[in-house]
């Protein structure tokens, strides 16, 4: 079974729990940029453990760099990358 490209709603709710200056009403699009509604980079830390947990995979090398958490799609593309990844 491929990943879905459409997230789901444990990754946004998690997601959001990072993104202070976006409102609970508007909504997370596929291009939003997470620096400029708050991810910073403890928020980075600390969202790549609970991904890493949610998710059972393993943030490494490449995986490890600002672009990955540009957008919320970029990172679920990641997500399903080491989530494929893992289950061969």
């Amino acid at each position: 079974m491929g990943w879905d490209k459409d997230w789901d709603n444990n990754f946004e709710e998690l997601l959001r729990e990072y993104l202070p200056f976006l409102s609970a009403d508007e909504p997370l699009e596929d291009d939003t940029d997470l620096r400029a509604v708050g991810l910073d980079s403890l928020g980075v830390v600390e969202l790549l453990g609970s991904l890493e947990q949610a998710y059972d995979v393993r943030f490494v090398d490449e995986a490890l760099s600002l672009d990955t958490f540009a957008t919320p799609a970029v990172l679920w593309e990641q997500i399903g990358k080491m989530s494929e990844a893992a289950s061969r």
